[in-house]
């Protein structure tokens, strides 16, 4: 059994649901996964991938990711600074990214599945 943790947006609901696992008083290990909003690399509260992790690493997750808003090519360079400063397993939930003027999405299932088996054979993942 696990918690998961997942579409982080803003550190402090993160921390309260954190909190909320704590006092239960089990050890239960936790997944956390937040997400990025646009290319800018940040959450909708505006964090960095690197502050998200110091403002959670704190409870020790048995993994760190991202999910949610943004495709698979979208999200590689988020994941990948993520894997590189958080020292735990990550997880990625990507989806087919946002859509676009027409309402249609740009990421077929092709592209998706390139970036899935380059995070797991380069170890990302």
């Amino acid at each position: 059994d696990l918690i998961l943790i997942e579409t982080v947006f803003d550190t402090l609901n993160a921390k309260a649901a954190i909190e909320a696992v704590r006092l239960v008083g089990e050890d239960i290990p936790i997944m956390i996964s937040g997400t990025i909003v646009d290319m800018s690399g940040r959450t909708l509260s505006g964090q960095t991938v690197e502050a998200f992790w110091n403002s959670v690493k704190h409870a020790r997750p048995i993994s760190i990711g991202l999910n949610c808003a943004l495709g698979a090519k979208q999200m590689d360079p988020f994941l990948r600074r993520l894997a590189d400063v958080s020292g735990c397993a990550i997880s990625a939930h990507p989806n087919a990214g946002l859509p676009n003027e027409l309402g249609e999405y740009d990421q077929s299932p092709s592209d998706m599945a390139f970036y899935i088996k380059n995070w797991a054979k380069s170890g990302v993942v």
